[in-house]
């Protein structure tokens, strides 16, 4: 008979009772050479995305993309329908008067940018996320009220749980837990 096989790690989360002390703590996991790592807070921090060195977000592209093909699909529409499909003279208009294809071009556009923003938020966020290892820690609910998290994920090169526990203790860390894939 085989012996279990021992649970996979997903990290290791420390906790910190104040955003200074993150931010603190990022920055020097980050000069240690830690390049897998991520933060939860109860609230925004604009020096954490910057401590994260987080890449730059894709959404503006994707919102630019929707909003560009919504209005193409709609100036197209209204093109196919009164030039092509069903041309109508209605007071010796041209067939393609554009100036009336504008206000619906316009909202298509709009509609588009608003569809793919949502879309693309949840997509890029991976949401609906059911479930995350995270979840697992009974104290990470306190994440959304007024504590603060740092979990060095087991996905860096350099990652071992000792080393890693023992490295949120020496930044200040309250409490740390290894997490469970």
């Amino acid at each position: 008979m085989t012996p279990p096989a021992a649970p996979r790690l997903y990290g290791v989360m420390g906790e910190f009772s104040d955003p200074a002390t993150l931010i603190g703590a990022v920055r020097a996991a980050r000069a240690e050479g830690w390049r897998s790592l991520d933060a939860f807070t109860p609230f925004p921090i604009e020096e954490l995305s910057e401590a994260l060195d987080l890449a730059p977000s894709r959404m503006p592209l994707i919102v630019l993309l929707g909003a560009t093909l919504g209005g193409l699909l709609g100036y197209g529409l209204q093109y196919w329908t009164a030039v092509i499909d069903y041309p109508l003279n209605v007071g010796g208009r041209p067939d393609h008067s554009w100036p009336a294809f504008i206000p619906v071009t316009f909202e298509l556009t709009i509609l588009g940018g608003g569809l793919a923003a949502v879309l693309g938020m949840l997509a890029l966020n991976r949401l609906p996320m059911p479930y995350h290892p995270l979840f697992g820690v009974e104290r990470f609910a306190l994440a959304s009220r007024d504590r603060f998290f740092l979990c060095l994920e087991a996905r860096d090169p350099g990652f071992e749980p000792v080393g890693a526990a023992a490295l949120l203790r020496r930044l200040g860390a309250r409490e740390v837990w290894e997490v469970e894939a």
